[in-house]
């Protein structure tokens, strides 16, 4: 099998530290009080949307590590057709879908949900990883940044 490798356009962190030192900052302050699983579960749909490869790899390597399954990793495309996550997560992944495909809005019955199963803070803090997770996927989508490499 021949595989083909897309050429990495740049090497954004050292091109623009300061900016990849703020995004990695607000990242850590967005995942924090968040449970580790439910963080990579949603990094990992929201890049799926996004198609990036960097970060799919990354963060599922981060789910292995925190626990998640690989059964529960592989119906992430089709969680809501899946019967292995819990209202919480549906909710947090339902958001995260609204979030990441903003052109179609925030519908009030997903943010309801979401309000549901959050308290405000913490809601808070999911919309913010959320938002994250989407900034990740501009940069390494833009700078093609190879999977694998960390």
């Amino acid at each position: 099998m021949t595989t083909f490798q897309v050429p990495q356009r740049m090497n954004f962190a050292a091109v623009a530290p300061k900016v990849f030192k703020a995004v990695l900052a607000l990242d850590a302050a967005a995942r924090a009080g968040l449970d580790p699983v439910l963080v990579e579960l949603v990094q990992i749909r929201a890049s799926q949307i996004n198609h990036c490869v960097y970060c799919i790899d990354y963060h599922i390597s981060d789910a292995r590590k925190a626990g998640e399954t690989d059964e529960r990793i592989y119906q992430l495309s089709a969680w809501a057709e899946s019967s292995l996550y819990t209202a919480r997560e549906r909710a947090a992944l339902a958001l995260t879908e609204a979030i990441t495909r903003l052109p179609d809005g925030v519908p009030d019955q997903v943010y309801n949900e979401a309000a549901e199963h959050f308290g405000e803070e913490e809601l808070a803090q999911l919309i913010a990883l959320i938002f994250t997770v989407n900034a990740w996927n501009r940069i390494n989508v833009t700078a093609r940044t190879t999977p694998g490499i960390r």
